[in-house]
């Protein structure tokens, strides 16, 4: 039977966006964007070693990025936008996708997943939702300074230290930054997949670099509240 006359056909986006393939993709480049910011955030986190004044001059120099095409802090503003956005699509995408694989099996499986498959997703999963609930504290902790009783605007530095010498701050810190250590871990390996650059040839190329970067960014972050626990960075 002929589609009716004048009825509207679905947009590329929108078949792309309701496919498995398309959300696997919209993941894998959410991905990338935020592995590509959290790269530079660890980078920028290492400054703390060169001192206050280095520091706090990294972080004033962020708000004058674009200067004077941009507003005072007009670069971070874009950069929090896409962060958000790209957080947002990546958690709607990977819930969509859990919810399509449950209801695809309604029945229990006879036989139970390979061990390796299972702690994957389990990982992934949990790990998503423990990264997200972080993000929100975080924010609300170092950026906003509403949870941060010790915080004082336009001193990045003495936020950071006075933050990283109470105890709970690091204990969070430090499962958060575990979570993330093995997200990626799987998330890179997952996202090569769905992007097609995975290969028999590429594959441990692949898998290394996973591991690589996991433990980079696990070690880079960690790094900065074990200096101030330990009086490195006082």
């Amino acid at each position: 039977m002929a589609l009716a006359t004048g009825a509207a056909r679905p947009s590329v986006a929108r078949t792309l966006w309701s496919s498995t393939i398309g959300k696997k993709a919209v993941m894998a480049g959410t991905g990338v964007i935020m592995l590509a910011f959290l790269v530079v955030h660890m980078l920028g986190n290492l400054k703390i070693f060169f001192g206050a004044a280095d520091f706090n001059h990294y972080a004033g120099w962020l708000r004058t990025i674009g200067s004077p095409a941009l507003p005072s802090s007009g670069f971070l503003w874009v950069q929090r936008v896409v962060l958000v956005g790209a957080v947002v699509a990546h958690g709607i995408a990977a819930y969509q996708l859990s919810r399509r694989d449950v209801s695809a099996r309604p029945s229990r499986y006879q036989h139970r997943p390979p061990a390796r498959t299972s702690y994957a997703t389990r990982t992934m999963r949990w790990g998503g939702v423990i990264l997200g609930l972080f993000i929100v504290w975080h924010i609300l902790d170092l950026t906003t300074l509403t949870i941060n009783p010790l915080g004082r605007a336009h001193h990045p530095y003495e936020n950071v230290v006075a933050d990283f010498r109470v105890w709970y701050v690091n204990v969070v810190y430090i499962l958060a930054m575990l979570a993330l250590g093995l997200h990626i871990r799987h998330g890179f390996w997952s996202a090569a997949q769905t992007l097609g650059a995975n290969n028999r040839a590429r594959d441990r190329g692949l898998k290394a670099t996973a591991n690589v970067l996991a433990v980079v960014l696990t070690a880079g972050f960690l790094v900065v509240p074990v200096a101030v626990m330990t009086g490195v960075v006082s």
